[in-house]
């Protein structure tokens, strides 16, 4: 099932089913709950990031080719870093590049994210993916300068930037995809493939992920993971490519979707 966030017509928020038709319906009840399709259409609405997160919590380095074009060693651990919650951004609507912090190095980066359903503590990897919702694409954008040269050494500077966590358009329900480590994911600019992998590259793999982040840690449902981005990003590039204003960014992840934002000045 594809689970989707809608704004009616009327301003009222609520959870409904995408439908390969093109149509959405209503769903009744807590979708991190007890949740039902109610089968009653819905229309004039505008698509929302399919959930409003309690914790955004990020990978780093996680692609084997990735890290390769960084000149960095593959990490015992899973490098972790967060978002805040003011991130998020909605299917279709614009990437902001930061002026009052002026940053002019703001890069793409497509993502898997994986939305936690219900309460993980200390979950073995056997039985991760049990804890599950749904995956949905992600993109983790990155001010470069701000998270390398002028962050203090911690990358939450430059990765927390108001609408630097666009996600959506849906989430796709774990039934729908027994295996979340064997998805095409690329990223696509103005036309133009940049990044185009396998999530299957990925050095620590859902599960793993999981169990490390239950590790002793209480994720709590509507816990958003994104798990990590492959080679191609901007800043790898020779010479550099980064986001610009008029720019259209386009995430799309097999058996899920495809995710666009324009890209847009602060002002």
């Amino acid at each position: 099932m594809k689970l989707v966030r809608y704004r009616d017509a009327s301003g009222k928020t609520s959870f409904g089913r995408s439908h390969d038709d093109g149509k959405i319906t209503r769903v009744d009840g807590d979708i991190l709950g007890d949740y039902k399709d109610s089968g009653d259409v819905v229309t004039s609405v505008k698509l929302l990031a399919p959930i409003e997160p309690r914790d955004i919590l990020c990978i780093g380095l996680n692609y084997r080719k990735h890290a390769a074009e960084g000149n960095k060693p593959i990490p015992e651990y899973p490098v972790v870093f967060m978002k805040n919650l003011g991130t998020l951004q909605n299917p279709g609507d614009p990437i902001i590049l930061p002026r009052r912090l002026r940053s002019d190095a703001v890069d793409y980066e497509c993502e898997l994210a994986v939305v936690i359903g219900r309460e993980c503590y200390n979950v073995p990897k056997a039985r991760a993916l049990e804890y599950v919702l749904g995956y949905t694409c992600a993109n983790d954008v990155s001010a470069r300068d701000w998270q390398i040269e002028k962050g203090g050494s911690q990358w939450c500077r430059g990765k927390t930037f108001a609408t630097f966590c666009p996600i959506g358009p849906w989430i796709v329900t774990r039934d729908e995809i027994p295996n979340p480590n064997e998805l095409a994911i690329k990223t696509v600019l103005n036309g133009q493939t940049m990044q185009d992998w396998n999530t299957n590259d990925m050095i620590f793999d859902v599960p793993t992920l999981i169990e490390f982040l239950s590790g002793s840690t209480r994720l709590l449902p509507g816990t958003l993971i994104l798990t990590g981005t492959p080679h191609g990003v901007g800043a790898a590039r020779k010479p550099p490519v980064f986001l610009m204003p008029g720019d259209s960014v386009t995430i799309e992840i097999g058996s899920i979707g495809a995710l666009t934002n324009p890209v847009v000045e602060e002002v």
